[in-house]
């Protein structure tokens, strides 16, 4: 893709709104945008799990696991699921781990943080409704676009 969040702050600025500042990028396409589908769960990534292996077509998953610090919802093998199925990225708002094979897979990853623990899998978690953090609220069917810069949403599509 080619754009920056800065361009697209420039260009639609009635069209986007901005989260806080706080993520980093741990994937190896560090500028990625794409439709959101939306994932909430807290220290379980099953859901996280199921959703890499369907069909990303070029879509982002947004994953609200409440900002926890204490455990990773994404680690190497799922990212690399998700790349080989099509998602372009996956914004965490929470911790990713196994970061140095993070950065070779081709995938667009924004996290707060990393932690070696995984999480548990009890099967908790909710798909396809709107996800709040950082100042913005994410919805099924609208549109996010990240680099180093930030994170930005909109709910049409803005680079094709």
């Amino acid at each position: 893709m080619d754009f920056t969040t800065p361009d697209l702050c420039d260009d639609f600025p009635s069209k986007i709104v901005v989260a806080s500042p706080g993520f980093r990028n741990y994937g190896n396409i560090p500028t990625f945008g794409g439709e959101i589908v939306t994932v909430k769960c807290f220290e379980d990534n099953s859901c996280v799990k199921q959703l890499v292996t369907q069909p990303g077509a070029g879509k982002v998953m947004v994953v609200d696991a409440g900002g926890s610090l204490r455990r990773a919802c994404l680690g190497d093998m799922l990212a690399a699921e998700a790349a080989r199925n099509g998602w372009h990225g996956i914004i965490m708002y929470g911790c990713v781990r196994d970061v140095d094979l993070l950065a070779t897979i081709p995938l667009g990853i924004q996290a707060l943080a990393s932690h070696p623990m995984k999480t548990d899998k009890k099967g908790v978690g909710e798909v396809g409704l709107a996800v709040t953090f950082h100042g913005v609220t994410f919805l099924p069917g609208d549109y996010v676009y990240a680099d180093n810069n930030g994170i930005v949403v909109s709910p049409e599509a803005l680079v094709r």
